[in-house]
């Protein structure tokens, strides 16, 4: 039981932290978190399909992914953030282009 309490108190600044993040911007933290779920989803499915994954539905999914991500960042002021996931978004629509005009 001991144990278990001094975990909680390791981790305390961090739940508040995200507490406090979501009461500062509710529809944001709803983002990110879809924006992460649709990510691990993305890998997951990458990983269990490889070598043949299903490029044409994975690539829109996840680059309305990154999308949701660059405007997080956008509203968090984060530069570096935001052109990491403007550069993916840029990078995989010219990929899916690609791959539609073949």
């Amino acid at each position: 039981m001991t144990q278990w309490v001094l975990m909680l108190d390791v981790f305390q600044p961090t739940f508040q932290w995200i507490k406090d993040d979501y009461r500062s911007h509710s529809f944001r933290f709803a983002v990110e978190l879809l924006a992460w779920a649709i990510s691990i989803g993305c890998a997951i499915t990458m990983a269990v399909t490889v070598p043949n994954p299903p490029l044409l539905a994975l690539y829109p999914v996840w680059i309305s992914g990154c999308a949701m991500y660059a405007w997080a960042a956008y509203t968090r002021k984060s530069f570096g953030m935001l052109v990491n996931y403007l550069l993916l978004v840029a990078i995989d629509m010219f990929g899916l282009f690609r791959m539609l005009t073949q």
